[in-house]
């Protein structure tokens, strides 16, 4: 790591050092997961007015995947607020997954916006450990912005294997690290310590699509884009589907 890199993340580290500070004496986790699911909630509208061609692209062959029944059984991952239930098909059952139970009022905010939807259940769990979801009970897994804070990514994905059925596809959108020669590389390894504090452990320079290119899926639909963010930092983007 260059040193000027170095120089900058102290430079960033020393403004922002009243968060390191109460992180230091273990309060600032229990603030980030309080605050984090309303300044989420604002950031997704955003997001989504941004992002609204590419998820309706991303999400327009779902219900391809649904079972003998007709009926699309979908788990969500690191669901938040719910701001993909808009782009889901009409009868679509779901179920939430989430680590983080203050998100639950914002949840069934959305669920309530969303009659369309055949709501199951709201786990509060880790993605990594999804044991309350049975085996190949799922026909899709959906995940976005998700696997940039996991702790583990390999085992975030064989859990999303282990729960869906032969044959069911798992939706992902993600911003990832940009390109190593850009500028944008640059102030995303400067700034990547103290995003992770402050966004409750998002990464900037994850390299995500690597993760999944090694996962155990018989099919991968994956593509690179500049998103068209107001966020600089978030615009290296990856999106697509794979098949277990």
């Amino acid at each position: 790591m260059s040193l000027a890199i170095l120089v900058l993340r102290l430079v960033v580290g020393i403004l922002a050092f009243p968060m390191y500070l109460l992180n230091l004496l273990g309060m600032w986790n229990w603030i980030c997961k309080k605050w984090f699911p309303y300044f989420l909630s604002r950031f997704t509208v955003t997001y989504n007015e941004q992002m609204a061609g590419k998820k309706k692209e991303l999400f327009s062959n779902l219900q391809e995947f649904a079972g003998p029944s007709g009926k699309l059984s979908l788990l969500e991952v690191g669901c938040g607020t719910g701001a993909n239930f808009k782009f889901y098909p009409p009868g679509c059952r779901v179920t939430c997954v989430d680590p983080n139970p203050s998100f639950e009022k914002f949840l069934f905010k959305s669920v309530s916006e969303n009659r369309q939807l055949q709501f199951e259940r709201f786990v509060v769990a880790a993605g990594e450990n999804m044991s309350q979801v049975a085996d190949g009970s799922m026909d899709v897994v959906v995940c976005t912005l998700v696997l940039c804070s996991v702790k583990n990514q390999e085992k975030i994905l064989r859990e999303v294997c282990r729960v869906l059925r032969p044959g069911g596809a798992f939706y992902f959108m993600e911003h990832v690290a940009d390109e190593r020669s850009t500028w944008n590389y640059f102030w995303q390894q400067v700034l990547d310590p103290t995003w992770l504090l402050l966004f409750d452990g998002c990464n900037l320079t994850r390299e995500s699509w690597k993760t999944l290119e090694q996962a155990s899926f018989s099919k991968l639909k994956l593509q690179h884009i500049q998103a068209p963010l107001s966020w600089v930092l978030v615009r290296p983007h990856i999106y697509g589907y794979a098949v277990k």
